[in-house]
């Protein structure tokens, strides 16, 4: 007997509602399709190059695909907002971090952090201040003294408003007492290739997106944010060194899911990630681009720790009065 078109078009819908249940999915169903992984950066951006080290993991140990979609614009928000706004069916996730953190604390935007379920960290990484070969500066001490004979003349780029590159550049102005101007791109792309053009004068640029073109000698690094030397870049001081004592920043990512996402998806996605992480090679060939692999060890883990991120940065901000404009 052959079945009517529309009778096993209901089928099919019924089973494949019946498959991504929450039943179905802590049997461990879940993901029967490809999986779209927002980025809210261009490609090349610190988020976006976690984003394609462990998405590639995950395809292999699911036996689906993970996509990586770049949705840059906006520092983060236009990516975020839409992945935010997803069916939380586990079928649309999110890396992210900092950004997401600091974001909602500079001024009215249409999501938080409370819109997305944490399933795991990734990586954290510092930035690295970078200039343009032809700025007449070697060290950061060079740069600090021609900022105050020259005051509002350097300019230094950011990925937007409100992200972190912008946040650590106004901290560093802070404690440095220098006039510099804010010149901000839709991400770290952008950003690097006015750089290198001589469009921008400078960048604290997250070290996975700057390491390339500090090899290649197309920029010259000054500082470090981070509280000690990285193990790719030994010879570059961090801001600490250089004459800002307990100066340190940096920047973290990890993998979300929209509110709402089943629990049994977020335990897969945590589980396959922290597997991902923990693999040596998936550690070394973070640690050669200059992140550090965040190992959690507590299914809320990752909730804690934005949580203290969030508590962070919103004194940071209080304490320079800075608003996203």
């Amino acid at each position: 007997m052959i079945m009517p078109l529309r009778s096993r078009s209901t089928l099919a819908f019924a089973l494949s509602i019946a498959l991504s249940s929450p039943i179905a999915l802590s049997q461990g169903a879940y993901p029967l399709k490809p999986v779209r992984v927002i980025v809210p950066f261009t490609p090349g951006a610190g988020a976006d190059i976690v984003a394609r080290t462990v998405t590639p993991r995950l395809t292999e140990a699911t036996g689906q695909s993970f996509l990586v979609d770049n949705r840059g614009g906006a520092g983060g928000i236009i990516g975020t907002e839409a992945a935010a706004r997803a069916a939380p069916d586990g079928y649309t996730l999110y890396v992210g971090g900092t950004a997401l953190i600091v974001t909602p604390l500079l001024g009215k935007v249409p999501f938080s952090a409370r819109d997305f379920a944490p399933a795991s960290r990734i990586a954290s990484v510092p930035f690295i201040l970078v200039v343009h070969p032809t700025m007449p500066v070697k060290t950061l001490r060079d740069l600090v003294a021609l900022a105050k004979a020259k005051p509002g003349a350097i300019n230094y780029a950011s990925t937007g408003n409100g992200t972190t590159p912008h946040l650590t550049t106004a901290m560093f102005q802070h404690v440095a007492k220098i006039d510099i101007t804010h010149v901000p791109y839709k991400g770290s792309g952008p950003a690097l290739a006015d750089l290198l053009g001589g469009h921008v004068d400078m960048f604290f640029c997250n070290l996975l997106s700057a390491t390339p073109h500090v090899a290649s000698g197309r920029l010259r690094p000054l500082a470090i944010s981070s509280a000690h030397r990285s193990p790719i870049a030994r010879d570059v001081p961090t801001v600490a060194e250089s004459g800002y004592p307990g100066f340190e920043t940096g920047t973290w990512f990890g993998l979300m899911a929209p509110a709402g996402t089943p629990e049994p998806v977020i335990a897969k996605l945590r589980s396959e990630v922290q597997k991902a992480v923990g693999r040596a090679d998936v550690q070394s060939e973070l640690a050669g681009q200059g992140a550090a692999a965040m190992i959690d060890n507590a299914p809320d883990d990752m909730a804690r720790y934005m949580k203290s991120e969030t508590e962070k940065w919103a004194k940071v901000i209080d304490a320079l009065a800075l608003r996203a404009h």
